[in-house]
């Protein structure tokens, strides 16, 4: 059901909040069952409240540009059920974004659900059927006819931010949950930052996914089990240091099932062009939270097998647990090739805790043309430890931006790409530019009103010119030239530094653009305008007075 809901800002509400801070306002709340297409306005702001169910055979159709704030006080969470779809295709120049309806400075992990996709694919439990995590009764999976083929519908080019809520041990929404989700279902390019649990979990299916970016999560980056078989290739993630889950939070984490069996299909995903980066960017670096653990865990009989990847940073590397896995591994069903391991504490590159299993001699197996290095920076990434901009991509020469090898015959799948660098990101092209956020704790999404013209000039220079009018009230004219194509983001920040607005965010041709901008919903005040690209910083100060 979707209603239109009208919000009176009570007056003691401004007691507490800081004088610049405004309450967010929504043209619509989206809550209860949706049994019929629904179709959202890019030009509209949507309130998720509470559990919100599309059933079959409905679905869900999200332009690009539309903003939805999960509601903190409902949990509020989409859930596409087996058989209807979401349909939720951005572009790069304008994704879609679900996010936390707290204001800037205020967000937090854990502030909303989060994106629950299930369809009909194979499980491996008894019946082919189960509840998903997160205490939402989501049902999962096949059955005993399952789809390995279903279509839950399309997520491209999608940010998720500050969502994950673990309602109890073990049982938890993630930023995004899927569940026997089939493979013609489209995943490309979606960021998944500050989640409450995992960034990404699979329970079973067969689902593919390409460009996923786990940022900053506080337990996994990329979780599988209840006999996952998808492929995944280019991810990349990133650990905050100061925060971890008391389960322990890792790179990969990856089970069978709960208990280790052997049901079939055996949890055997496949993930290649993959860059995990830790807390750590030496390893005798201390400043980081206890219950970080280990850069890949494969354990209870997982099959999961990682090809051509960086793992970066964490206490301990590879962690291999359980006889099964190791068996399997010993067996080659369970395969790490291409793969470089680094920067772990003394001793626990590479850790197991099967008797008789000599990990390091396997990983070291020639054929399987492996290396592991004693620091993170001896791997020659740009600067994947940076807060708020972090950047994975190799230096050229270095050990990663060569390397990478196709000839397994698992990766002759028409789903992979062949590349010749190892990791996620090729170093003369940046996939993950201009549609992610690596700062959505500053990003205000209440201020939209933006217009952009373009000038048919050519210049010789990077410039940022003094806004017209100053002062203004409410509206000013941004302008900026840029001599080549390039990356751009033209933000604007309160005195307390804290982005307030985003102008413009993504690829740019060289020219010179104007910029009319109106903050109607900003207080009177100082603010700072910036235009970052690659290699360039400009700024200028302008006044609004009401």
């Amino acid at each position: 059901m979707l209603k239109k809901t009208f919000y009176i800002t009570l007056l003691n509400i401004f007691i507490v909040l800081p004088l610049f801070a405004q309450l967010a306002t929504f043209d619509e709340v989206i809550e209860g069952e949706i049994n019929s297409d629904l179709t959202l306005q890019a030009n509209k702001k949507y309130l998720l409240r509470g559990f919100v169910n599309v059933n079959s055979p409905a679905s869900i159709t999200i332009p690009e540009g539309t903003i939805i704030f999960g509601e903190k006080s409902s949990k509020g969470t989409l859930i596409i059920n087996r058989g209807a779809k979401i349909f939720a295709e951005g572009t790069k120049e304008k994704p879609i974004v679900f996010t936390s309806q707290s204001i800037p400075g205020q967000k937090g992990a854990g502030d909303w659900g989060g994106l629950i996709v299930v369809g009909n694919a194979t499980l491996n439990v008894p019946g082919g059927t189960a509840t998903i995590e997160g205490g939402t009764g989501t049902v999962m999976g096949g059955g005993l006819n399952p789809n390995d083929d279903d279509n839950s519908g399309i997520m491209k080019y999608l940010r998720i931010e500050f969502a994950g809520i673990a309602f109890l041990p073990d049982n938890e929404i993630n930023g995004l949950t899927m569940g026997g989700v089939g493979r013609n279902t489209t995943i490309d390019y979606v960021q998944v930052s500050y989640c409450g649990d995992d960034s990404f979990e699979w329970f079973g299916g067969t689902v593919n996914a390409k460009h996923l970016i786990s940022y900053y999560p506080v337990d996994d980056n990329f979780d599988t089990d209840f006999g996952f078989l998808g492929r995944v290739q280019f991810g990349l993630s990133f650990a905050n240091p100061n925060i971890a889950d008391i389960s322990g939070s890792n790179g990969f984490e990856s089970d069978n099932d709960g208990s280790g069996t052997l049901n079939n299909p055996r949890t055997q995903p496949l993930f290649c062009n993959i860059t995990v980066v830790g807390p750590m960017p030496t390893p005798d670096f201390t400043g980081f939270n206890s219950n970080y653990k280990r850069g890949a865990h494969l354990r209870r009989s997982t099959l999961t097998s990682i090809y051509n990847s960086i793992v970066m940073g964490y206490p301990t590397g590879l962690f291999i647990q359980s006889q099964n896995s190791a068996n399997d591994a010993l067996a080659n069903n369970l395969q790490i090739e291409n793969t470089i391991f680094t920067g772990s504490q003394s001793g626990k590159l590479l850790s197991s805790d099967v008797s008789g299993f000599d990990i390091t001699s396997w990983f070291n197996t020639a054929s399987f043309n492996n290396k592991t290095f004693a620091t993170s920076a001896e791997v020659g990434l740009i600067d994947p430890f940076k807060a708020d901009g972090p950047n994975a991509a190799p230096q050229i020469g270095s050990v990663a931006a060569t390397g990478a090898s196709f000839t397994n015959a698992r990766l002759l799948e028409s789903f992979f790409t062949p590349t010749s660098f190892v990791g996620a990101l090729d170093p003369a092209d940046r996939w993950d530019l201009s549609w992610t956020n690596y700062d959505p704790q500053n990003t205000d999404y209440t201020i939209t009103s933006v217009k952009e013209n373009i000038v048919d000039v050519l210049p010789n220079d990077f410039d940022l010119s003094q806004n017209y009018p100053n002062p203004f009230n409410p509206s000013t004219k941004i302008s900026f030239s840029i001599s080549n194509d390039n990356i751009v983001r033209l933000s604007v920040y309160n005195l307390l530094g804290q982005e307030v607005s985003v102008l413009v965010d993504g690829y740019k041709k060289a020219g010179k653009y104007e910029i009319d901008w109106t903050a109607e919903n900003l207080s009177s005040g100082i603010y700072f305008y910036k235009l970052k690209t690659e290699k360039l910083t400009l700024t200028r100060k302008m006044s609004l007075i009401k």
